[in-house]
């Protein structure tokens, strides 16, 4: 089996990296959507306030209508519940209708579950894509993006007829315990100086 993200080798349907990335985007979301909800009154306006347009002029809308468009907490709350929905349904068909819909409840209710989600649940690739759209939505209008990955170099293990592996290794802000992508080799913090010794001079 492989992680229905990065099609690397795993035993359940996502990979460690994504399960915890989704377990992760799960903690945040609802965080994040409250912040959100702060952004949406624009600084420096009321309800009086007159705008200037080329078609006409008239009382400017008391919210910022372009972080309605991009994020709704209604939509968010849905689109969870329809996740808990589903997964509730399969692991315990013969329980009765899923509880209301509250996104702190449902997003912490899929995150105790991935475990078996991970694990079972045939659907989990699009359930991770649908968090990360949700998060990547969110966080266009909060100004915090998720960290990207850092390339610290190409992984030095020896593979198949004693051939150097190659592949990038990249770690994320905070991510100590390294593993390639490609080979499977790890590294922790003792490795890193011999890793940046035997990179090829071309690596950077």
């Amino acid at each position: 089996m492989t992680c229905e993200l990065c099609d690397r080798a795993t035993s359940g349907h996502l990979c460690s990296r994504h399960t915890e990335q989704l377990a992760a985007r799960l903690r945040e979301l609802p965080a994040l959507y409250r912040e959100a909800g702060e952004c949406l009154v624009p600084r420096q306006s009321g309800w009086g306030d007159i705008v200037a347009t080329k078609a006409a002029a008239g009382p400017r809308s008391p919210v910022n209508e372009d972080v309605i468009d991009t994020v709704n907490w209604a939509r968010a709350t849905e689109v969870i519940h329809l996740w808990r929905a589903d997964v509730r349904r399969l692991r315990w068909p013969h329980r009765g209708a899923t509880p209301p819909a509250d996104l702190d409840t449902d997003c912490r209710w899929l995150a105790q579950e991935l475990d078996w989600i991970v694990a079972q649940y045939p659907a989990c690739g699009d359930l991770a894509r649908e968090v990360a759209e949700l998060n990547s939505a969110v966080r266009s209008v909060v100004g915090d993006p998720e960290p990207r990955p850092q390339r610290l170099g190409l992984c030095i293990a020896l593979v198949d007829d004693d051939a150097v592996c190659g592949a990038v290794i990249s770690r994320l802000p905070g991510e100590t315990q390294l593993r390639c992508k490609w080979c499977g080799t790890t590294y922790g913090p003792q490795d890193y100086m011999t890793l940046q010794h035997f990179q090829p001079a071309d690596a950077a």
